[in-house]
């Protein structure tokens, strides 16, 4: 169903994919916008338990696309360094493909305690839980990732072996 890359010199493992997806703190979400467009927007995220989550406000463009056509995909950027001498970038990066949704319930809980850590972990516990169970203005949604690979730089694959 998913194209294989053509370049697997260059594919990242999962642990690799992980680490990026830990690490990078916006992601690019594409989806079926109006009219057909393609839409994408760069969110705040966090990958946790193999899924892609980041909240949004309850009304907009992107609430409408995602429920009017689920099917999205999201990408990061962990590197994009410019060397100009070889005509290149060195570049690291990550691509999902998978179903968009609102979550509910101990999900949302979950999952929006993750967003908070990642973004406000410095901040004492009993504030990061009053801003979980007080906002209501503000869908939290799920990529239930389906297929999901990493990519780098040739010269990074090289500098491994």
């Amino acid at each position: 169903m998913f194209r294989e890359m053509r370049r697997s010199k260059q594919l990242l493992n999962s642990n690799e994919i992980e680490v990026i997806m830990d690490k990078c703190t916006n992601g690019v979400l594409a989806c079926l916008g109006d009219e057909d467009y393609p839409y994408s927007v760069p969110v705040s995220f966090v990958y946790f338990n193999h899924k892609i989550y980041f909240h949004s406000a309850k009304a907009g463009h992107k609430i409408d696309a995602i429920t009017k056509y689920s099917k999205v995909s999201f990408s990061v950027i962990d590197e994009d360094t410019v060397v100009s001498e070889e005509y290149t970038t060195y570049f690291r990066s990550v691509i999902a493909f998978g179903h968009a949704r609102i979550v509910e319930g101990n999900e949302r809980t979950d999952a929006f305690m993750a967003l908070v850590k990642k973004y406000s972990g410095d901040q004492p516990v009993e504030a990061q839980h009053k801003e979980v169970t007080g906002c209501t203005q503000a869908y939290i949604i799920a990529i239930d990732v389906e297929h999901i690979t990493g990519k780098e730089a040739i010269e990074y694959a090289r500098a491994k072996k």
